[in-house]
């Protein structure tokens, strides 16, 4: 149960103009005023506006994650994944995660994916969703169809040693660690969220 610690209730602020700043192929950059309705103070808030993503854990019938190891631009270094990526317009989430995992990793299952949970990726100032799927029995159907920026290196890891994949920081990416966090511990997965 949660204990009420301080006697509160926080407002929703009124949205009084929204900017917008820039538009690119993976997010728009807003600034939108806002005025706190109770102590009537007014300021502006960076908003990025950003569909919604998808990330999954696909399982082989041997036992294996199947992983993705690619260059990052962000953080100028290779990161270790799982398969994942943005909803495409008129997209349900599960097929874009199962989508994603065929052409990052040529893997796919005739099983659907099962929904792990949803989450804000940042809600501070991020509009977007995560939705984050396991996908078992998959096996090697086709070769991988990256984008035309993307070049990965698909690595099987056998189950087991995920867990110490993890403890040593080599998976670092917080949307991948808490996909797999409640693919380790299925009593906190979150699939009626769906």
């Amino acid at each position: 149960m949660i204990r009420l610690e301080h006697q509160s209730n926080p407002a929703t602020w009124e949205t009084l103009e929204r900017r917008c700043h820039a538009h690119y192929s993976i997010f728009t950059l807003w600034t939108v005023r806002r005025r706190h309705p109770v102590r009537d103070q007014v300021a502006e808030f960076v908003v990025l506006e950003a569909p919604t993503w998808v990330n999954i854990v696909p399982i082989t019938a041997e036992g294996h994650v199947v992983l993705v190891e690619q260059y990052r631009h962000g953080i100028d270094t290779f990161t270790l994944e799982i398969p994942g990526g943005m909803v495409a317009p008129g997209e349900d989430p599960r097929s874009a995660a199962e989508r994603e995992c065929r052409e990052e990793t040529g893997y796919a299952s005739e099983e659907p994916a099962q929904l792990l949970g949803i989450n804000y990726p940042n809600p501070a100032f991020l509009t977007n969703t995560c939705y984050s799927y396991l996908w078992r029995g998959c096996r090697r159907i086709a070769e991988p169809r990256w984008d035309r920026h993307e070049e990965l290196a698909v690595r099987l890891v056998p189950l087991e040693e995920l867990p110490e994949l993890v403890r040593r920081g080599q998976i670092r990416h917080s949307l991948v660690l808490l996909a797999l966090f409640w693919f380790l511990c299925p009593e906190l997965m979150s699939a009626s969220q769906e």
